[in-house]
């Protein structure tokens, strides 16, 4: 058996997989929040001792972890965790343990999505032997890509998310302005994330929320998206139009520096929430707004990963095809 872990800011995924074919077959999962937890051994400990997994015989972990991984462990960039792969390892007997970053691991289940697991937002036309760009947005930033080797992709990680800030109009310059004001400088995770939603909404609007949400609320990000999507906040409407402009552009951003005629893919707990904004073409517009090289983009793919899970997954495919 397998144990596959996707450790994000806010929450986090383990789950139990058996191998099976190219797609390891899920058994059980369970989203635990991740704060409320000293660290990763005792969210493995509790999943471990759920009534579902007991007693199973679990030999290989990889976990999928958002920060950089270096000589097997991991400063986790949003949670002030140190993940230690070896520690994990002795402290449940597991033969082996893998860390990977978040999007490196949910790179590997890009390959083996369903259809129905995908939305399209661009048709295009994959090119064989292209690359395929990787971006996902939730708590944070994250970026990788999959090198296309001889037909087979190998995700590789990249720390893109924390990359500068790349102002496109006047008021994505007042903004640049306002976040270096803030943080001394401006990345791109200061915009698009869910965080970001906040540090827009805080520029283009500096005066209480029409919607009554109070900006510094842990739950503001959520809030704002809700009460743009029903219409019920002009102002939070415009933040989040601008969130997904932004979005679109970086996406676009990425699949210049990767090539990426294989198709770009976005994933993350945004996206999903927010389809109908998402669908509007505004993403779209953005990303393929890149002259002269906009033929280009747009006879790329862009689809957005639905399956909530697909971090999980891809670390279940890590290990089944490398441990």
């Amino acid at each position: 058996m397998i144990l596959a872990g996707d450790i994000g800011g806010t929450k986090t995924l383990l789950g139990l997989f058996d191998r099976s074919g190219d797609r390891p077959t899920g058994v059980h999962s369970v989203a635990y929040s991740t704060l409320a937890h000293g660290d990763l051994t005792e969210i493995v400990a509790e999943f471990l001792n759920d009534e579902h997994v007991r007693g199973s015989s679990i030999t290989d972990a990889c976990f999928g972890v958002a920060g950089p991984v270096i000589d097997e462990a991991a400063e986790l960039t949003n949670v002030p965790w140190r993940v230690d792969a070896r520690k994990v390892a002795r402290a449940f007997s597991l033969r082996r343990v893998s860390l990977l970053n978040d999007l490196e691991a949910m790179g590997y289940a890009v390959p083996v999505l369903r259809d129905d697991e995908v939305l399209v937002l661009q048709k295009g036309e994959a090119i064989a032997g292209g690359n395929i760009g990787l971006i996902a947005a939730g708590t944070g930033l994250g970026e990788a890509l999959l090198h296309n080797v001889r037909g087979r992709f190998i995700p590789s990680a990249s720390e893109g998310g924390h990359a500068d800030f790349a102002a496109r109009t006047e008021r994505d310059i007042g903004l640049l302005r306002h976040l270096t004001a803030r943080y001394g400088r401006a990345d791109v995770e200061h915009v698009v994330s869910g965080r970001g939603l906040v540090n827009i909404h805080r520029y283009l609007h500096q005066k209480p929320c029409a919607a009554g949400i109070s900006i510094d609320d842990p739950d503001a990000p959520p809030a704002i998206s809700a009460a743009a999507l029903e219409g019920r906040c002009d102002d939070c409407v415009e933040t989040l139009d601008l969130l997904v402009e932004a979005y679109g552009a970086e996406a676009g951003n990425l699949a210049l520096r990767g090539v990426t005629t294989g198709g770009l893919f976005v994933g993350g707990g945004i996206a999903p929430k927010i389809l109908p904004l998402m669908t509007t073409g505004a993403f779209m517009r953005a990303f393929r707004a890149k002259p002269p090289l906009d033929p280009m983009l747009e006879k790329m793919p862009v689809k957005i990963i639905l399956n909530a899970q697909a971090g999980l997954l891809g670390a279940a495919v890590f290990v089944q095809h490398h441990q």
